[in-house]
């Protein structure tokens, strides 16, 4: 045993110091009088990987003869994730019947003309190990597939027949119409109001257009919806040239081959396009207010019971992601953070954002305080929302205009770069999942045609100054505020009172005298 421990730290300085200088060192010499900095003797010289110029290239993308898009990355690896995204969504509908885009979200992969059902799909893909799933947003659609990279031709051809041969059953749409009704049910009575808040602010901030129309199916359009309404939406905006079909973890000709080969000369079912009925409108930010009274004492009841709270959220209007201010709108969403009261710390959670600091550390009595950042490819919304007692609704909108109001001073320079590297961290360590390089490639190449890589971005967000943030807040301070309410409002002061302290140098409602309380 003690001779094998011999051996092993004989071989084990063989290592470190090289053949050489271990025979002087155990001719008793004692250890080489080398330095740290110096490579050591006896040791091949090491050669490290580089990143070289194909890393410009490495999003791929091709346009075909009928104007769909292509666009790849590849990720070395044995799944690959594909999809179709659809420039179309909420912000294409009309006011009523609105709510056609939530329809076909809960209808995608349903039976198709190749697939007599879904669960034929689902045992397709299965095949492969894959998983197919369908996302809307307000202006995009996205179907996507993750599977084998083997699987590839398979894949375009389940995509090409979901997205452009549903069979759209009637008892398919009645299912969707069951589906989106809960939906709705739960949407109302979850404890987290986030998305319906984010609904609510939106309609009030592009009052009747564009993004301010419903991302959710209405009630009242619910049973206005059927096979020839939506085959007159699809025959509007489901056409090549508003589609890119992308792909992560695949090599780009090969997906181009299986594109010409599934998605060049498909006549969909629905018939020709007619890009003539695109609806171009540009969104026109109005601001407002939508105020929802709503008993909230019995949102979650249990061991632990959420206490009754009221929600504010306050926006306003920031920029689309084309303009060069969305990097510093993004660094001053960052820079505001925030989250829950309750919530674990940690150094990706951002305790010395500004809502942590100035609110939540100060004001024990308010649940939760995070800044939002929704962005398009026409307007940008930046919007804080905040929880706290109804009792003390007043002075937690007057916290929420300081904010605001105190954006425009001068960021300091610590909190200006922390908030610069954790925006680039947060960037890079998304983009290591593969989904989200698919989305971030789809979405980019629908929107602008190309794609910025993330070396680019840092770049960009290294570049933003304090005079950069300074200035967006200026001008996004002179744009009207728009309000979301809900909960027991008796508290809430006037929108003209929330007007007017956004609109004066710090912040503070206008006083209030009563008579009676």
């Amino acid at each position: 045993m003690a001779t094998h421990m011999s051996r092993c730290r004989t071989w084990g300085r063989v290592q470190r110091f090289g053949i050489a200088a271990y025979r002087k060192c155990s001719s008793g010499s004692g250890y080489p009088n080398i330095s740290l900095s110096a490579p050591l003797p006896g040791i091949p010289k090491p050669v490290f990987a580089a990143v070289d110029s194909h890393e410009q290239c490495e999003t791929k993308i091709t346009t075909l003869e009928n104007g769909l898009k292509v666009a790849s990355q590849n990720k070395f690896g044995q799944f690959c994730t594909v999809g179709i995204l659809v420039n179309s969504g909420s912000r294409h509908e009309t006011k009523y019947p609105s709510g056609i885009a939530h329809f076909l979200e809960k209808l995608a992969f349903s039976s198709t003309a190749q697939y007599g059902s879904k669960d034929e799909i689902l045992l397709t893909l299965e095949k492969h190990g894959g998983i197919c799933d369908c996302q809307t947003s307000r202006d995009t659609t996205m179907y996507a597939v993750s599977a084998e990279v083997k699987g590839l031709d398979t894949v375009v051809s389940l995509l090409s027949d979901a997205v452009l041969q549903p069979r759209l059953l009637d008892e398919e749409i009645e299912m969707t119409r069951m589906a989106v009704r809960f939906e709705l049910e739960d949407l109302s009575m979850r404890p987290d109001p986030e998305p319906l808040l984010t609904e609510m602010i939106h309609a009030a901030a592009y009052r009747g257009n564009t993004v301010g129309l419903p991302r959710f199916c209405p009630v009242e359009s619910m049973e206005k919806i059927d096979k020839k309404l939506l085959h007159m939406y699809l025959q509007s905006y489901y056409c090549p040239e508003r589609m890119v079909l992308a792909g992560v973890g695949i090599e780009h000709e090969q997906l181009v081959a299986c594109a010409r080969k599934y998605l060049l000369n498909v006549k969909p079912v629905w018939g020709a396009c007619t890009p003539t009925n695109v609806d171009l409108s540009v969104a026109q930010y109005t601001g407002g207010i939508v105020r929802m009274d709503k008993d909230m004492s019995d949102v979650s009841l249990g061991p632990t019971p959420i206490p009754e709270l009221t929600h504010i959220m306050i926006g306003l209007e920031s920029c689309s992601f084309l303009e060069d201010d969305f990097i510093p709108f993004a660094v001053l969403n960052m820079m505001m953070g925030g989250g829950g009261s309750f919530s674990a710390g940690g150094p990706g959670k951002g305790m010395f954002t500004r809502l942590y600091l100035n609110v939540l550390n100060r004001h024990h009595w308010m649940y939760n305080a995070t800044s939002y950042h929704h962005s398009y490819e026409d307007t940008g919304l930046l919007c804080i929302h905040a929880s706290a007692d109804p009792r003390q609704v007043r002075e937690m909108v007057e916290i929420l205009t300081r904010e605001f109001i105190q954006m425009a001073g001068t960021a300091g320079e610590m909190e200006l770069e922390r908030a610069k590297t954790q925006l680039k961290s947060m960037l890079m360590m998304n983009l290591e999942s593969r989904p989200v390089i698919f989305e971030d490639v789809g979405r980019q190449v629908l929107a602008t045609g190309k794609r910025k890589l993330p070396h680019e971005l840092c770049d960009l967000i290294s570049n933003v100054t304090a005079s950069d943030i300074k200035r967006v807040t200026t001008k996004m301070l002179c744009s009207k505020p728009a309000v979301a309410a809900l909960g027991d409002l008796t508290e809430m002061p006037s929108y003209e009172h929330i007007q007017a302290a956004l609109s004066s140098k710090d912040g503070h409602l206008p006083r209030m005298y009563r008579l009676f309380r």
